[in-house]
């Protein structure tokens, strides 16, 4: 029998983010630091962030982690789509945390087994817990969160290999119930078109962000199924947006987009990021 490590040690430090403490802790402060916020009325329960390299989508996804720079959760559910070959509609992870290196980031084990329960009766199945997977798209939003936020959180990991709607709406309404008057922060990693010139890169993901921004889920869907717009993490990202609205979020607002060409130079070929929150206002 196969004993499973109570830490998920990380199969991406040093590839896709900094490997040493120091530089990484320098890199994330740095992106946070350059970010130029607008004026955010209202808090903020929800982030949309890019999940690339943090050399390529860092920039980028420093805005959605700066709209929470200095606040303090108990708990982070973290929702990414899923790239690796697993079958399953929703997973989870089998370890009690995450590694990164600036430290171990705890799974709230209750909270999972809370979702899973809600989802099982409207889904038939629930989370999938899963062991040393690979998936990057997760993992690579811990250490704005570590340097991000002030205190120690827990984290709800959900990875979504479903697209589609029936599945994310049902995960966003029981998502919503089990964070329900909890201390929680709810983010959405997803990144936007992939391997258009830039011009169309802009022309699909300005599409989409105002979709996004129009804080309709249903829209969102239907801008992949038009080929309108694109999300790779369409299915995580539309589950987000309909459990912050279950929570009482009320407006989107998009702060920022870019590409891996404003990075490389090269705008043959690029993958789209954007950087959004969902705010309660009222």
């Amino acid at each position: 029998m196969t004993t499973v490590s109570l830490v998920r040690p990380s199969p991406i430090a040093g590839m896709w983010y900094e490997g040493d403490p120091k530089a990484l802790t320098q890199a994330v402060d740095r992106y946070l630091d350059q970010a130029e916020l607008p004026e955010l009325p209202g808090e903020v329960i929800a982030v949309i962030a890019p999940h690339a390299g943090h050399k390529y989508s860092g920039p980028v996804a420093g805005y959605a982690f700066a709209s929470v720079r200095g606040r303090t959760f108990d708990l982070v559910a973290v929702l990414s789509p899923m790239h690796q070959p697993y079958y399953e509609p929703l997973l989870t992870t089998a370890h009690e945390a995450y590694a990164t290196p600036l430290g171990e980031v705890p799974v709230d084990k209750d909270v999972i087994a809370d979702l899973d329960a809600r989802l099982r009766p409207v889904l038939g199945e629930g989370l999938t817990p899963v062991a040393y997977d690979q998936e990057h798209s997760l993992e690579i939003e811990l250490p704005f969160l570590q340097r991000a936020l002030t205190g120690a959180f827990k984290l709800l990991p959900v990875m979504v290999r479903s697209q589609s709607a029936k599945v994310s709406q049902k995960l966003g309404a029981a998502l919503a119930e089990t964070l329900r008057g909890k201390n929680a922060l709810v983010v959405a990693s997803t990144d936007l078109s992939h391997f258009y010139t830039q011009k169309e890169a802009v022309v699909f993901d300005t599409e989409m962000l105002r979709r996004i921004e129009s804080f309709s889920p249903e829209d969102v869907f239907c801008a992949e199924k038009e080929e309108q717009g694109f999300a790779c993490g369409l299915g995580a990202l539309t589950a987000v947006l309909w459990a912050a609205k279950a929570l009482g979020g009320d407006t989107v607002k998009v702060l920022r987009h870019a590409t891996s060409g404003d990075v490389t130079g090269d705008y043959s070929s690029v993958v789209g990021y954007g950087a959004a929150v969902v705010l309660k206002t009222k």
